[in-house]
């Protein structure tokens, strides 16, 4: 549950900080620019929260690299597992992929 919160932190974070429009939210994680956004997608832009915060590169976020450095190390496989249980939430219309509501929506 920690890693969840801490992910929905950084994803609303990153939504107050980036976002002028959803439309321009959602072009930062539309790669191919069909207008939506793909669970690879999702991964991808997200992924690159783990990356940042991987400061040896190892593949695995120990306590210390952790928000608030506290809580269990987590492996970048457990980090996508966290985030395909988001994008699936957020998928409100479930047709596996985003638009602009769903990828801007307050997680449940």
């Amino acid at each position: 549950m920690r890693l969840a919160a801490a992910a929905a932190l950084l994803l609303a974070s990153m939504a107050a900080l980036a976002q002028d429009t959803r439309a321009a939210y959602l072009q930062m994680f539309d790669r191919d620019g069909d207008g939506r956004v793909s669970e690879a997608e999702y991964l991808a832009y997200m992924g690159r929260g783990f990356q940042a915060m991987d400061r040896n590169g190892d593949g695995i976020l120990e306590t210390d690299e952790l928000p608030g450095g506290r809580g269990p190390p987590i492996t970048l496989m457990e980090y996508q597992d966290n985030l395909r249980r988001q994008f699936h939430q957020l998928d409100r219309k479930r047709d596996g992929f985003l638009d602009a509501r769903e990828l801007t929506a307050p997680p449940r």
